[in-house]
């Protein structure tokens, strides 16, 4: 006979265990458990039958499983906790006594760490137990980058301190720093949310987010409890991120750290990298060289030697003259290609050599950032993509280049304003404080570039430096479009001409809406040529208007004779009408005006777009019927999975034609503004 198994020793009740039992198994409070599993990577799970799982009677939300919280008993973050709970009831007790003063002392060391040495706990082993690998590390650093950058812009309130803001600030800074070295930014793009940046390090691309240097206005229903203890968490994974970093490029970590700077919004420039054993490096030849000369080798046995050598190369020169021939013959700059093994196997981009470096894209140029510019984003672009002389504003803050917009060494200017004409008011110098600058309005600089802003972008994600016209101030800027998007086949995109992604029946419906607005535009001229001549002769128009009425009842009863049942001569019966219609209009404005009767010949173009309509109709017609008889042969199953493809394309689809239409508008409304 089997052994009988009890209720609540296998299956779900045995694998989950609910948040209360959880936190009483640990015996701490559950604020601490939420931390706990924060830290180490825990999260609920959803059991298949939540009621087996459920031991109580009541209803539980919340369950995880039963051997990552017997994991958790071994943490030594929960020793920490204890004693922290204990030191909190030797403060209360302290209270109840009237003992003032040693509730005080005990709240000072609970409170400043740094005084007495012992800090209340560190997660370095959490950091090495979740990241064993570096490039696990690298893995998860999209969000790690994306909180710290967002609670480094962030104002200190009691829920964020001061010193959390500080130290996310300059972890953030330093990582900058690194790119800025290692020239590893490829990347960015600017977003509605703030600026997207892209990394590659060591292989990993890494995207994160930064928010815009707005006044952020801290809101209540936000639980920034929750969001320091992941905070907490990103600053210590940072920091083993950001010295290995360093160290793998040969670079002191922490940098120096210039605090003076740094108040004056320095931000980059109140660092100073130092390399990593440099004095080091330098000292050992010189130690080689003093004890060379101290104790050298006898001059009439080195002389010796040194003919031996001299002759054993004369020997050799032929021969090395001959390798270095074919060496110059072989290409030494070749580099492989890969092709695929077999016909129409998968295409892998070709690595090439270019003579412009994307990573030194503006190594040659020296920019001047306006006072209405964004320095934050636009120094920390340039100066990772090889620019070394960056000046500003003196109001921007330390670290420029130069504060003098009038340097003759400035190729490049980046201005965010619009062109105002200069206006000087009578009895005013004409200066307001947001525009006034060193230079009077529309002044420039011979010889020097102005751009907006968005050329750095656009220029730093196609690989080059774009046409400056394109971007000059005051003029229309070309669409900024997502690096970050790859262009499927027949879907939209907005970087090609429109004639060679619309369908053939766009195209069609186009051309007719356009015939259709050039013909009510030459109806308009028309109608205002003969306004005067219809004032004139005001009893023949009502005379005419009367008869042609009396014409219209009269066609119109003689043409109805019921529903036809052939569609195609119904349709030419409406032509006609519209036809006849049309050549007595013509006439009665041929009558009033004088003027001979416009002779109207038959349109080939017309008529060749109602064909291809109808072309288009009867193929798009007997597609849908060949795709209904494919898929009666298809199974149940199958077909309801491409019945999902279908609808999906389709929705797609009406996306893209969307936005066609979207664009063939605003071309539309540029090309008669343009008019």
């Amino acid at each position: 006979m089997g052994r009988i198994k009890k209720k609540g020793e296998a299956g779900n009740a045995k694998n989950y265990i609910t948040r209360t039992h959880a936190v009483k198994k640990l015996q701490i409070s559950l604020p601490d458990f939420r931390k706990l599993c924060i830290w180490k990577g825990i999260f609920p799970r959803e059991p298949r039958n939540r009621k087996k799982a459920s031991k109580s009677a009541t209803a539980s939300t919340t369950f995880y499983y039963a051997k990552d919280i017997q994991y958790l008993l071994h943490e030594p973050l929960l020793q920490k906790f204890r004693e922290q709970k204990a030191l909190e009831k030797k403060i209360s007790r302290a209270l109840g006594r009237g003992d003032v003063g040693d509730a005080s002392r005990l709240e000072r060391n609970a409170s400043r760490p740094e005084k007495t040495g012992k800090p209340r706990y560190t997660l370095d082993h959490v950091i090495r137990e979740r990241y064993p690998t570096f490039v696990d590390a690298l893995r998860d650093l999209d969000d790690c980058l994306s909180m710290l950058f967002l609670f480094a812009n962030l104002p200190s309130t009691s829920t964020v301190p001061a010193k959390m803001i500080a130290r996310c600030e300059r972890l953030c800074l330093e990582f900058q720093h690194y790119l800025i070295v290692s020239q590893s930014l490829r990347k960015s793009f600017l977003s509605i949310k703030g600026i997207y940046y892209q990394a590659n390090i060591q292989g990993e691309d890494i995207l994160w987010l930064v928010p815009y240097k707005f006044n952020q206005r801290v809101v209540g229903d936000v639980d920034f409890r929750i969001m320091g203890t992941f905070v907490e968490f990103y600053m210590t994974l940072l920091g083993f991120v950001n010295f290995r970093l360093y160290t793998s490029v040969g670079l002191k970590y922490p940098p120096k750290f210039d605090q003076a700077k740094d108040d004056e919004a320095g931000e980059l420039g109140a660092f100073k990298l130092e390399g990593n054993l440099i004095t080091g490096s330098e000292e050992a030849p010189a130690q080689l060289t003093n004890s060379e000369t101290e104790a050298g080798p006898d001059p009439k046995t080195q002389a010796e030697v040194n003919k031996l050598i001299r002759q054993m190369r004369e020997t050799d020169v032929d021969g090395d003259r001959v390798e270095a021939e074919a060496e110059k013959d072989e290409p030494t700059d070749a580099i492989d290609k890969f092709e695929p093994a077999a016909p129409g196997g998968d295409v892998l981009p070709q690595p090439s050599y270019s003579g412009s470096d994307p990573e030194s894209l503006f190594e040659n140029c020296t920019f001047y950032l306006s006072r209405e510019t964004p320095r934050q984003p636009l120094e920390f672009i340039l100066r990772a993509f090889g620019c070394k002389r960056i000046g500003w504003d003196a109001t921007l803050g330390e670290g420029a280049y130069t504060t003098n917009e009038r340097d003759p060494s400035i190729t490049h200017q980046i201005v965010d304003r619009p062109v105002i004409q200069a206006a000087m008011q009578e009895g005013g110098d004409g200066e307001d404080n947001q525009t006034s600058q060193k230079l009077a309005a529309n002044q420039r600089m011979p010889g020097r570039i102005y751009v907006q802003p968005q050329w750095v972008w656009d220029s730093i994600n196609d690989g080059e430096m774009k046409q400056p016209s394109l971007y000059a101030p005051g003029t229309q800027l070309p669409p900024h479009l997502s690096p970050f998007v790859q262009n499927t086949q027949g879907a939209y995109d907005p970087t090609m001409p429109l004639e060679d992604q619309q369908t053939e029946g766009e195209a069609l419906e186009d051309s007719e809406e356009e015939l259709d607005e050039d013909e009510a535009e030459a109806d308009e001229d028309e109608a205002d040529d003969s306004l005067a001549v219809k004032k004139m002769a005001g009893a023949a128009d009502g005379m005419d208007i009367a008869q042609s009425d009396e014409e219209d009842e009269d066609g119109d009863n003689d043409s109805f004779g019921g529903f036809s049942e052939d569609e195609k001569a119904a349709d030419e019966s409406e032509d006609d009408e519209q036809a006849a219609e049309l050549q007595y209009q013509r006439e009665l404005e041929a009558e009033l005006t004088g003027k001979p009767i416009k002779q109207t010949s038959s349109n080939p173009q017309s008529k060749a777009k109602a064909e291809a309509k109808k072309r288009l109709a009867k193929q798009a017609k007997e597609e849908a019927e060949e795709i209904e008889r494919a898929k009666g042969m298809l199974s149940k199953k199958k077909r309801k999975l491409f019945e999902q493809m279908q609808y999906s394309n389709s929705k797609k689809s009406a996306e893209d034609q969307k936005l066609r239409a979207k664009r063939r508008k605003l071309e539309k409304q540029k090309g008669r503004a343009k008019a």
